[in-house]
Protein backbone atom coordinates (compact mmCIF):
# COMPACT_ATOMS: atom_id res chain seq x y z
CA UNK A 1 0.00 0.00 0.00
CA UNK A 2 1.48 3.83 -0.85
CA UNK A 3 1.85 6.52 1.62
CA UNK A 4 -1.07 7.97 0.00
CA UNK A 5 -3.18 5.11 0.40
CA UNK A 6 -2.59 4.45 3.80
CA UNK A 7 -3.18 7.93 4.82
CA UNK A 8 -7.27 7.30 3.42
CA UNK A 9 -7.19 4.47 5.04
CA UNK A 10 -6.53 6.25 8.16
CA UNK A 11 -8.87 8.57 7.64
CA UNK A 12 -11.85 5.87 6.92
CA UNK A 13 -11.25 4.17 10.01
CA UNK A 14 -10.83 7.67 12.18
CA UNK A 15 -14.46 8.86 11.02
CA UNK A 16 -15.95 5.22 10.32
CA UNK A 17 -15.03 3.75 13.52
CA UNK A 18 -13.03 5.56 15.88
CA UNK A 19 -14.78 8.60 16.29
CA UNK A 20 -17.75 7.12 16.49
CA UNK A 21 -16.88 4.51 18.98
CA UNK A 22 -15.03 6.61 21.01
CA UNK A 23 -18.41 9.20 21.15
CA UNK A 24 -19.01 10.20 24.38
CA UNK A 25 -22.19 12.45 26.20
CA UNK A 26 -22.14 15.80 25.27
CA UNK A 27 -20.38 15.37 22.01
CA UNK A 28 -22.41 17.38 19.45
CA UNK A 29 -22.49 14.67 17.02
CA UNK A 30 -21.99 10.72 16.64
CA UNK A 31 -22.57 9.45 13.20
CA UNK A 32 -19.73 9.02 10.97
CA UNK A 33 -20.73 11.56 8.06
CA UNK A 34 -21.01 13.95 10.67
CA UNK A 35 -17.86 13.99 12.11
CA UNK A 36 -16.38 14.17 8.60
CA UNK A 37 -18.37 16.88 7.58
CA UNK A 38 -16.54 18.93 10.75
CA UNK A 39 -13.01 17.77 10.24
CA UNK A 40 -13.36 18.49 6.40
CA UNK A 41 -15.05 22.16 7.09
CA UNK A 42 -12.43 22.77 9.10
CA UNK A 43 -9.73 21.08 7.33
CA UNK A 44 -10.49 23.75 4.29
CA UNK A 45 -11.90 26.30 6.25
CA UNK A 46 -15.30 26.69 4.77
CA UNK A 47 -17.84 23.96 3.52
CA UNK A 48 -16.13 21.50 2.09
CA UNK A 49 -17.60 20.89 -1.00
CA UNK A 50 -16.85 24.76 -2.11
CA UNK A 51 -13.12 23.32 -2.64
CA UNK A 52 -12.65 19.89 -2.89
CA UNK A 53 -14.64 17.41 -5.40
CA UNK A 54 -16.41 14.32 -3.78
CA UNK A 55 -14.91 12.01 -1.94
CA UNK A 56 -13.15 14.14 -0.34
CA UNK A 57 -10.24 11.37 0.88
CA UNK A 58 -9.15 10.73 -2.70
CA UNK A 59 -9.66 14.51 -4.37
CA UNK A 60 -7.74 16.87 -1.71
CA UNK A 61 -4.68 17.75 -0.92
CA UNK A 62 -2.10 15.32 1.15
CA UNK A 63 -1.75 18.68 3.15
CA UNK A 64 -5.74 19.00 3.34
CA UNK A 65 -6.09 15.02 4.22
CA UNK A 66 -3.19 15.63 7.45
CA UNK A 67 -5.02 18.90 8.54
CA UNK A 68 -8.40 16.97 8.94
CA UNK A 69 -6.74 13.45 10.13
CA UNK A 70 -5.09 15.42 12.78
CA UNK A 71 -8.16 17.92 13.95
CA UNK A 72 -9.87 13.63 14.55
CA UNK A 73 -6.82 13.19 16.20
CA UNK A 74 -7.08 15.64 18.64
CA UNK A 75 -10.83 15.25 19.24
CA UNK A 76 -9.89 12.01 20.32
CA UNK A 77 -6.77 13.06 22.68
CA UNK A 78 -9.07 16.21 23.80
CA UNK A 79 -7.07 18.44 22.74
CA UNK A 80 -9.65 19.89 20.48
CA UNK A 81 -12.92 21.08 21.37
CA UNK A 82 -15.62 19.18 19.18
CA UNK A 83 -18.70 21.54 19.59
CA UNK A 84 -15.98 24.48 18.67
CA UNK A 85 -15.37 22.99 15.65
CA UNK A 86 -19.04 21.91 15.19
CA UNK A 87 -20.26 25.36 16.01
CA UNK A 88 -17.54 26.89 13.26
CA UNK A 89 -18.92 24.08 10.08
CA UNK A 90 -22.81 24.86 11.25
CA UNK A 91 -21.70 28.61 11.00
CA UNK A 92 -20.08 28.44 7.27
CA UNK A 93 -22.92 26.50 5.98
CA UNK A 94 -25.38 29.11 7.55
CA UNK A 95 -27.56 26.56 9.69
CA UNK A 96 -26.95 28.79 13.20
CA UNK A 97 -27.50 32.29 13.54
CA UNK A 98 -23.88 34.41 13.88
CA UNK A 99 -23.37 37.45 15.96
CA UNK A 100 -23.32 40.50 13.75
CA UNK A 101 -19.70 41.80 12.51
CA UNK A 102 -18.80 45.85 11.88
CA UNK A 103 -18.70 46.89 8.09
CA UNK A 104 -15.46 47.84 9.02
CA UNK A 105 -12.75 50.17 10.94
CA UNK A 106 -11.49 52.96 10.73
CA UNK A 107 -8.49 55.42 11.77
CA UNK A 108 -8.51 58.55 9.68
CA UNK A 109 -6.66 57.43 6.17
CA UNK A 110 -7.01 53.54 7.74
CA UNK A 111 -9.93 51.02 6.57
CA UNK A 112 -10.21 47.82 8.05
CA UNK A 113 -13.02 45.86 6.13
CA UNK A 114 -14.53 42.18 5.07
CA UNK A 115 -12.76 41.10 1.72
CA UNK A 116 -14.28 41.70 -1.52
CA UNK A 117 -13.64 40.28 -4.93
CA UNK A 118 -11.63 42.70 -6.15
CA UNK A 119 -8.92 42.73 -3.50
CA UNK A 120 -8.02 38.86 -4.89
CA UNK A 121 -5.61 41.07 -7.65
CA UNK A 122 -3.94 43.13 -5.36
CA UNK A 123 -3.54 40.34 -3.40
CA UNK A 124 -2.16 38.18 -5.24
CA UNK A 125 0.14 40.76 -5.91
CA UNK A 126 1.13 41.14 -3.71
CA UNK A 127 1.77 37.44 -2.34
CA UNK A 128 3.77 36.78 -5.25
CA UNK A 129 6.61 39.56 -4.56
CA UNK A 130 9.68 38.33 -2.69
CA UNK A 131 10.13 40.98 -0.58
CA UNK A 132 6.89 40.62 1.01
CA UNK A 133 7.36 36.91 0.95
CA UNK A 134 11.16 37.01 2.00
CA UNK A 135 10.27 35.12 5.65
CA UNK A 136 7.78 32.50 3.75
CA UNK A 137 8.93 29.25 2.58
CA UNK A 138 7.27 30.18 -1.10
CA UNK A 139 5.59 32.78 -3.30
CA UNK A 140 1.57 31.82 -3.37
CA UNK A 141 -0.33 31.51 -7.04
CA UNK A 142 -3.19 33.30 -7.91
CA UNK A 143 -5.66 30.44 -6.80
CA UNK A 144 -3.89 29.94 -4.18
CA UNK A 145 -3.94 33.96 -3.07
CA UNK A 146 -7.88 33.92 -3.99
CA UNK A 147 -8.13 30.46 -1.78
CA UNK A 148 -6.28 32.31 1.16
CA UNK A 149 -8.44 35.86 0.47
CA UNK A 150 -11.89 33.56 0.99
CA UNK A 151 -11.12 31.37 4.22
CA UNK A 152 -9.86 34.78 5.92
CA UNK A 153 -13.15 36.55 5.33
CA UNK A 154 -14.83 33.12 6.21
CA UNK A 155 -13.23 33.41 9.87
CA UNK A 156 -15.42 36.45 10.16
CA UNK A 157 -18.37 34.11 10.05
CA UNK A 158 -16.90 31.41 12.55
CA UNK A 159 -16.03 33.59 15.13
CA UNK A 160 -17.34 36.70 14.65
CA UNK A 161 -13.86 38.06 13.94
CA UNK A 162 -10.79 38.13 11.87
CA UNK A 163 -8.26 39.11 9.23
CA UNK A 164 -9.71 42.59 8.01
CA UNK A 165 -8.56 43.63 4.33
CA UNK A 166 -6.48 46.91 4.99
CA UNK A 167 -7.25 50.16 2.93
CA UNK A 168 -5.14 53.04 3.38
CA UNK A 169 -6.01 56.00 0.63
CA UNK A 170 -8.66 54.41 -0.08
CA UNK A 171 -6.80 51.58 -1.71
CA UNK A 172 -6.11 47.50 -1.12
CA UNK A 173 -2.68 47.02 0.82
CA UNK A 174 -2.85 44.12 2.60
CA UNK A 175 -4.31 42.56 5.60
CA UNK A 176 -4.43 43.38 9.48
CA UNK A 177 -6.81 41.06 11.76
CA UNK A 178 -6.86 38.53 14.21
CA UNK A 179 -7.91 34.32 13.56
CA UNK A 180 -7.82 31.61 16.00
CA UNK A 181 -4.97 29.35 15.20
CA UNK A 182 -6.50 25.79 14.31
CA UNK A 183 -3.65 23.86 14.13
CA UNK A 184 -1.38 22.20 16.93
CA UNK A 185 1.29 24.16 17.82
CA UNK A 186 4.68 23.77 19.76
CA UNK A 187 4.26 26.08 22.68
CA UNK A 188 2.36 26.24 25.80
CA UNK A 189 -1.37 26.86 25.01
CA UNK A 190 -0.77 25.96 21.00
CA UNK A 191 -1.49 22.33 21.58
CA UNK A 192 -5.36 22.92 22.04
CA UNK A 193 -6.57 23.76 18.74
CA UNK A 194 -8.55 26.48 18.04
CA UNK A 195 -7.87 27.83 22.10
CA UNK A 196 -5.18 30.51 21.31
CA UNK A 197 -5.83 33.91 19.04
CA UNK A 198 -3.37 35.10 16.61
CA UNK A 199 -2.91 38.50 15.44
CA UNK A 200 -0.96 39.32 12.18
CA UNK A 201 -0.47 41.48 8.97
CA UNK A 202 1.07 41.08 5.88
CA UNK A 203 1.64 44.65 3.39
CA UNK A 204 2.28 45.44 0.48
CA UNK A 205 5.39 46.75 -0.30
CA UNK A 206 4.85 50.24 -1.09
CA UNK A 207 2.53 50.49 2.57
CA UNK A 208 6.01 49.56 4.59
CA UNK A 209 7.50 51.94 6.81
CA UNK A 210 3.52 54.14 7.57
CA UNK A 211 3.04 52.80 10.81
CA UNK A 212 0.13 51.52 9.16
CA UNK A 213 0.45 47.82 10.68
CA UNK A 214 0.79 48.97 14.11
CA UNK A 215 -2.46 51.32 13.97
CA UNK A 216 -4.13 48.55 12.23
CA UNK A 217 -3.07 45.89 14.72
CA UNK A 218 -3.92 48.65 17.46
CA UNK A 219 -8.28 48.96 15.96
CA UNK A 220 -8.00 44.84 16.07
CA UNK A 221 -6.98 44.70 19.48
CA UNK A 222 -9.19 47.40 20.84
CA UNK A 223 -12.09 45.40 18.45
CA UNK A 224 -11.45 42.24 19.93
CA UNK A 225 -11.41 43.41 23.41
CA UNK A 226 -14.31 45.89 23.31
CA UNK A 227 -16.62 43.60 21.04
CA UNK A 228 -15.69 39.94 21.69
CA UNK A 229 -14.27 39.90 24.83
CA UNK A 230 -10.38 38.59 23.81
CA UNK A 231 -7.78 40.19 25.80
CA UNK A 232 -5.13 37.57 25.43
CA UNK A 233 -3.34 37.24 22.10
CA UNK A 234 0.32 35.77 20.23
CA UNK A 235 1.94 36.90 17.60
CA UNK A 236 4.67 35.17 15.87
CA UNK A 237 7.37 35.64 12.89
CA UNK A 238 10.35 33.83 11.48
CA UNK A 239 13.39 35.18 13.36
CA UNK A 240 15.21 36.82 10.94
CA UNK A 241 11.83 38.86 10.74
CA UNK A 242 12.84 41.69 12.60
CA UNK A 243 10.30 44.17 10.85
CA UNK A 244 7.58 42.06 12.12
CA UNK A 245 9.02 41.70 15.76
CA UNK A 246 9.18 45.19 15.95
CA UNK A 247 5.75 45.91 15.57
CA UNK A 248 5.13 43.34 18.00
CA UNK A 249 6.92 45.05 20.35
CA UNK A 250 5.43 48.68 19.88
CA UNK A 251 2.03 47.24 20.64
CA UNK A 252 3.50 45.98 23.90
CA UNK A 253 3.89 42.14 23.16
CA UNK A 254 6.21 40.39 24.81
CA UNK A 255 8.73 38.11 23.56
CA UNK A 256 8.00 34.54 25.37
CA UNK A 257 10.21 32.11 23.36
CA UNK A 258 11.34 30.58 20.01
CA UNK A 259 10.19 26.99 18.37
CA UNK A 260 10.11 25.39 15.19
CA UNK A 261 7.14 26.16 13.80
CA UNK A 262 5.58 22.86 12.32
CA UNK A 263 4.63 24.24 8.99
CA UNK A 264 7.74 25.17 7.50
CA UNK A 265 10.18 22.81 6.27
CA UNK A 266 13.57 22.40 7.70
CA UNK A 267 15.64 25.28 6.94
CA UNK A 268 16.55 28.73 8.62
CA UNK A 269 12.97 29.77 8.08
CA UNK A 270 11.86 27.19 10.18
CA UNK A 271 12.79 29.40 13.51
CA UNK A 272 10.17 31.38 14.64
CA UNK A 273 9.85 33.98 17.70
CA UNK A 274 6.70 34.24 19.69
CA UNK A 275 4.95 37.62 21.42
CA UNK A 276 2.17 37.50 23.91
CA UNK A 277 0.05 40.19 24.78
CA UNK A 278 -1.64 39.75 28.05
CA UNK A 279 -4.83 41.39 29.31
CA UNK A 280 -2.66 43.83 31.73
CA UNK A 281 -0.53 44.98 28.39
CA UNK A 282 -3.37 46.15 26.28
CA UNK A 283 -3.44 49.62 26.20
CA UNK A 284 -6.54 51.71 25.26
Amino acid sequence: MSAAADRRAHWRDLVARRLPEAARPGWPVHLDHCFARILLDNACGGPWRDSVKPPAHATMSADGLEHAIALGEAVLAGTADLALLNRQSLAWRGKIATAPVPDGLRDGDLLLRRWRPADTAPFAALNADPAVMEFFPRLRTEPESAAEAGSYDRRFVADGFGPWALEWDSRFVGFVGAFRIMRAMPFPGGERIGATVEIGWRLARDAWGQGLATRAARLTLADLAGRCGIRSVVAYAASGNRRSQAVMERLGMVQAETFAHPAVPEGPLRSHVLYRLEPAEISA
